[in-house]
């Protein structure tokens, strides 16, 4: 018997610990059970052809909204190459609808629904002949008495009772394979809160797993000097003290590499957590906290439980200190929510000036309270994944595409931090931050500025035409600006056009690199670098008759800016 779990990652960079899980899961099965991971970038006839030489007995796909249409298209045509195969599924994107999934695809032959560890065995064990029969196997959905001229009759099991998480393996047992990913890892399963548009509501069961064994692994991952790890916990500081002997751990046992990403509730933050966090090493967490919204009657009717003036206290606070990447999430789309109400909760989210802020869409998705009560608020969604709303009872179509052109022009202008400083002077030629994002989408659209693959610096020529409209009385102050922004992240030899000539000549450009590279009154650590490497890795501009000097190696971990340093003397 020849097992196979197969994963399709969104990229190449990603991994999937579910399968993984599966796997260890099964140790005792070990030489019946292989895993393979693809992406959605592959050709679906490449991924076909692959899965034929590697002949399973027993094939196991792990759905979710990226991949799902992949894998429905990949049952069918794997059932015509390899007829005899047996064909499983798992994962949230079947979980929810299993008897729907299994009637839609004869191909299928059984859906393990929700944790899938236990169930997963005890299915390996039924194929390998250590298990008489599928009907006692709690958590799936098969079809029984399948022949090739009968469907058969689709059965469905009672949910499976969570198990002990901490009795799940460590999948990280072989780093090499996990080169140039990111690594996820779980601390708890589960989620304490009720939010109407994501799936963790359905699942109450709340669990960790054991601190002293979280300790362990993370250290594992340190000591691997892995470059971040993602924690998938729903909400990761919904219980304290598990939190913070965590955030504790990483905080004593940091070696400067590793970066730890957490989903949280910012407004469950107490003071003994912040003050920890004060003390962290810039880069070593990062925070995504999703607020969704700032309309109290929106927040109360997604039964979210979030107090914004709180949220906004700890995250201001935080910012204050410099040293964590704080990732503020807003969902357009949600009931009461409409096109003035998100202006409104934009703002609110914008001014707290996170290094990013994420516009997101409301998924409309299979099992959660949002999918059962579409009717009420006039939901329309693609039938597609990732099945995003197209229109509610308080947002038109219209109003969502043209949110849809603000939320590239955050992405652009905003979230890649390339300019902060133009960007903050441009906000005070509006009445407030959305509109000035509202402006720059309509000129974009107007010029035929969307669908097109920009240069970085085409990016730059292109805010400096918008604003040329927008502010021009003020347009030769903003030239300055943009070209600080520019070197502040983008270390280019080629200067751009709308920088104007050279602030300082080739002569004393010279003199200054000849004298750094012997005093290295400003460049500390270079000590080992010649003038000429000193140079490239550095750029000197004058702005508003101030030297500055850009350090290209030393940069900010929040935000890849290059460190920037002042130059007294006159050169």
């Amino acid at each position: 018997m020849k097992i196979l779990l197969t994963a399709i990652n969104a990229k190449y960079i990603h991994s999937n610990l579910a399968v993984y899980s599966l796997k260890n899961y099964v140790q005792e099965f070990g030489n019946h059970v292989d895993l393979v991971e693809y992406t959605i970038n592959q050709n679906i006839d490449d991924i076909l052809a692959d899965i034929f030489r590697k002949h399973p007995d027993l094939l196991c796909f792990s759905c979710y909204l990226w991949n799902i249409n992949y894998v429905k298209q990949l049952i069918v045509e794997v059932k015509k190459v390899l007829p005899e195969v047996k064909i499983w599924l798992g994962g949230p994107e079947v979980s929810y609808s299993a008897p729907k999934v299994m009637q839609s695809y004869v191909q299928v032959d059984g859906i393990i629904c929700g944790e899938g560890e236990q169930t997963f065995l005890e299915v390996v064990e039924y194929y390998t002949g250590k298990r008489n029969s599928l009907h006692d196997i709690n958590g799936i959905v098969y079809r029984m008495g399948k022949t090739l001229e009968n469907e058969g009759q689709i059965v469905e099991n009672p949910f499976r009772p969570v198990m002990d998480l901490s009795a799940v393996p460590f999948v990280y047992d072989n780093m090499d394979r996990f080169a140039h990913k990111i690594i996820y890892y779980e601390s708890s399963r589960g989620c304490p809160f009720s939010c109407s548009y994501c799936l963790s509501s359905v699942d109450k069961r709340l669990r960790f797993r054991n601190l002293d064994l979280v300790k362990e692994e993370l250290q594992a991952l340190i000591d691997a000097r892995v470059p971040q790890v993602k924690f998938v916990d729903r909400t990761f500081n919904c219980k304290h003290d598990h939190a913070l002997a965590i955030w504790k751990y990483l905080a004593e046992h940091d070696k400067g590499v590793t970066n730890f990403h957490f989903e949280i509730a910012a407004d469950l933050l107490n003071e003994e957590e912040l003050s920890l966090m004060e003390t962290m090493r810039p880069g070593l967490i990062q925070l995504e906290i999703g607020v969704q919204s700032t309309n109290p009657k929106t927040i109360k009717e997604i039964h979210r439980t979030m107090k914004f003036d709180v949220v906004k206290q700890n995250v201001e606070r935080i910012h204050k200190k410099g040293n964590i990447h704080q990732h503020l999430d807003l969902i357009a789309g949600l009931p009461y929510e409409d096109f003035e109400s998100f202006r409104h909760s934009f703002n609110d989210v914008y001014a707290l000036k996170p290094e990013q802020l994420q516009l997101g869409f409301l998924k409309v998705l299979k099992g959660s309270y949002m999918y059962e009560h579409a009717q009420k608020y006039e939901l329309v969604y693609q039938e597609r994944p990732p099945f995003e709303v197209l229109s509610t009872k308080w947002l038109s179509y219209k109003e969502i595409i043209h949110l849809k052109g603000i939320e590239e022009m955050v992405e652009v202008y905003y979230n890649s931090r390339q300019f902060e400083y133009t960007l903050e002077k441009l906000e005070a030629a509006f009445d407030d931050a959305f509109s000035m994002f509202e402006a720059l989408s309509y000129y974009y659209e107007k010029n035929g500025l969307f669908a097109l693959n920009h240069s970085r610096i085409a990016r730059y020529e292109i805010l400096l035409r918008f604003i040329a409209e927008q502010d021009k009385e003020k347009l030769e102050e903003y030239r300055p600006l943009l070209t600080f922004d520019l070197y502040l992240r983008e270390n280019v030899k080629n200067r751009p056009e709308f920088s104007g000539q050279e602030t300082i000549s080739k002569e004393k450009s010279t003199a200054f690199y000849d004298l750094e590279a012997e005093t290295h009154t400003y460049l500390k650590g270079y000590e080992n670098y010649d003038k000429r490497q000193i140079r490239k890795m550095t750029h000197l501009e004058m702005i508003d008759g101030t030297l500055y000097l850009f350090d290209y190696k030393n940069r900010n971990p929040l935000t890849n800016q290059a460190k920037v340093i002042l130059v007294r003397e006159r050169i």
